[in-house]
């Protein structure tokens, strides 16, 4: 008996040893409605019933992640598709494992009530921008398809005040604005607004928010647990809308106003299903057209940098 309760206890220890590997998960930004499938496993204890302790930790810098992870500081960082063929084409050891948003995000608004009503209509215009580079590439891809090109329309740097540019008149239009927030935001103010979407006008569909981790430390078995239980609350959240929303301002109650709900609504039909599951055409042919558009200089083979986990 005393052998077999020793055994019980070494057991009962082990399991909760393993019930108690940590896992860091470096944000992109602050806590909001595109983490809701991470907020829910964590607080429904999906992450914890598959044995694992996950901190979500919110970044001071929102462009550290992705290289504090390269880095070894950190396990898995919330990143963009588009920054990982840029990171990697800059040497970053990086691969996607797992994917949050599977559909782009970005979108080139203007006011609905202003002179653009078309992609057209930009020509001679003034466009906001905050990030250059991938959002040249886009705007530049969406004119071409509408016979412009970015000689077209005056660029301005806007640092991020998307919204209040559009509505103070200071720009007609803003590349970069996600469709579940800036949106959402014009819409609250008085000032509804107009999208266009890079996916109808020219630019390859690509996965808007992924799971990056080390390219060397792809085949971490707590990856696999951690995006079964992601699944998990992907699934749950898009069958009770309502009950994670509840679940998800529980511990976040700052998050509880008009453009958070409309932006949790707006979010959900966006997110991945299977977010282990790979498109492997998509990031092919999403790495052809930063190549094209001189933002990487090789194309890497995919499985250097983008894996399905088992």
């Amino acid at each position: 008996m005393r052998i077999f309760l020793a055994l019980a206890l070494n057991l009962f220890v082990l399991h909760a040893a393993t019930a108690a590997e940590k896992l860091t998960v470096l944000l992109d930004w602050f806590v909001n409605p595109d983490h809701a499938a991470l907020i829910v496993a964590q607080e429904r204890g999906m992450f914890a019933a598959a044995g694992l302790d996950v901190e979500l930790i919110a970044p001071a810098d929102p462009s550290a992640p992705p290289r504090l992870v390269a880095a070894g500081q950190g396990d898995i960082a919330v990143s963009y598709q588009p920054q990982l063929h840029v990171q990697v084409g800059e040497g970053l050891p990086l691969a996607r494992i797992g994917t949050l948003a599977e559909t782009p995000l970005n979108a080139l608004v203007a006011l609905r009530d202003g002179p653009v009503k078309a992609i057209a209509d930009l020509k001679g215009r003034t466009v906001g921008f905050s990030v250059g580079g991938f959002e040249d590439a886009v705007l530049g891809a969406m004119l071409k398809t509408h016979g412009l090109t970015l000689s077209d329309v005056k660029l301005v740097n806007i640092n991020f005040a998307l919204s209040p540019s559009l509505i103070a008149g200071k720009v007609d239009a803003v590349i970069g604005a996600f469709r579940n927030f800036e949106l959402n935001q014009l819409d609250i103010e008085n000032h509804p607004g107009i999208a266009f979407y890079p996916e109808e006008h020219g630019v390859p569909a690509y996965d808007e928010l992924i799971l990056v981790a080390r390219n060397d430390r792809t085949s971490d078995p707590r990856f696999s647990r951690f995006l079964d239980a992601l699944e998990e609350a992907t699934l749950w959240l898009t069958n009770h809308p309502d009950e994670a929303w509840q679940l998800f301002i529980a511990n976040h109650r700052d998050l509880d106003n008009e453009l958070n709900r409309r932006a949790w609504r707006d979010t959900l039909p966006r997110l991945a299903k299977r977010p282990a599951a790979l498109d492997r055409g998509r990031y092919q042919r999403f790495a052809e057209f930063l190549k094209e558009a001189g933002l990487i200089q090789v194309i890497a083979p995919l499985e250097s940098y983008a894996v399905e986990v088992e």
